[in-house]
């Protein structure tokens, strides 16, 4: 694992983002584990991309990719592509249904509306991708919900940004979908899948029970760009989470 290719999502450590003088703090920590580059989140404190650039820039940090809001980026694409300009960034990610999503229709819909989007960022030379959870993996017929968006997306205008935790979670392969979405997969977020007192738990990576050698080397052969690492849960303090999955990546792979 290339240690260029490394970013943190920054939602693992939404907690310590709710000031201007903690995400100050936050981004020299995670510049201090080994970090070279970062996904904004929108769980932070609100400020103007100039502001947060100079931050970044200050702590030696790239910013690779972005998640906005569901709603922002379907009904106000120029605007997201307005925020990725003065980051200096390529990338965002759809990150989780603004909308219901019950039926072929809905799923449908939404991907028509992503395209549409998309479109526009990619007009402005940047690139949407879709961030999955687990509920797209409910079937309709013979296609799941996350198959419907792709198959009705243009690959130019969306892309993938893959959560390995949700596909094992939504009963499915990591690999495989890697390699599904091989040519079309810029993004992608490595998130262990593992069991913690008989539960099923969200791990520092190498702690639970993906196969991580695969998922690398699916994801490589696919063209992604960013390897990205978030733990929505952490059951020790984030950053030492983050250091963990980190010194595992670099290390073991």
């Amino acid at each position: 694992m290339k240690k260029d290719k490394l970013a943190v999502q920054l939602y693992t450590v939404r907690d310590f983002l709710k000031t201007r003088e903690d995400v100050v703090a936050s981004l020299k920590k995670i510049k201090e584990i080994g970090f070279d580059a970062v996904q904004m989140t929108t769980c932070m404190v609100s400020m103007p991309e100039a502001e947060l650039a100079s931050m970044l820039s200050d702590a030696g940090l790239l910013c690779c990719a972005t998640q906005e809001p569901g709603k922002m980026i379907v009904e106000e694409p120029g605007k997201v592509a307005a925020r990725l300009l003065a980051l200096g960034c390529k990338h965002t990610a759809y990150p989780y249904p603004h909308c219901p999503l019950e039926s072929e229709s809905d799923y449908v819909e939404l991907a028509k509306n992503l395209n549409s989007a998309g479109r526009v960022l990619a007009e402005a030379g940047l690139l949407l991708s879709y961030h999955n959870h687990a509920l797209e993996f409910e079937r309709f017929g013979k296609r799941s919900g996350l198959e419907i968006i792709y198959d009705e997306t243009d690959p130019a205008c969306v892309q993938g940004e893959i959560d390995t935790y949700w596909v094992q979670h939504g009963g499915c392969d990591p690999v495989a979908w890697c390699k599904k979405l091989s040519g079309r997969l810029p993004l992608i977020h490595l998130k262990e899948f593992g069991i913690l007192n008989g539960q099923i738990s969200i791990l520092e990576i190498g702690s639970g029970n993906l196969d991580w050698r695969k998922i690398i080397s699916a994801a490589s052969e696919a063209g992604t760009e960013w390897f990205i690492i978030e733990q929505d849960i952490c059951r020790i303090d984030p950053f030492e989470s983050l250091r963990m999955s980190f010194e595992y990546l670099l290390n073991e792979l």
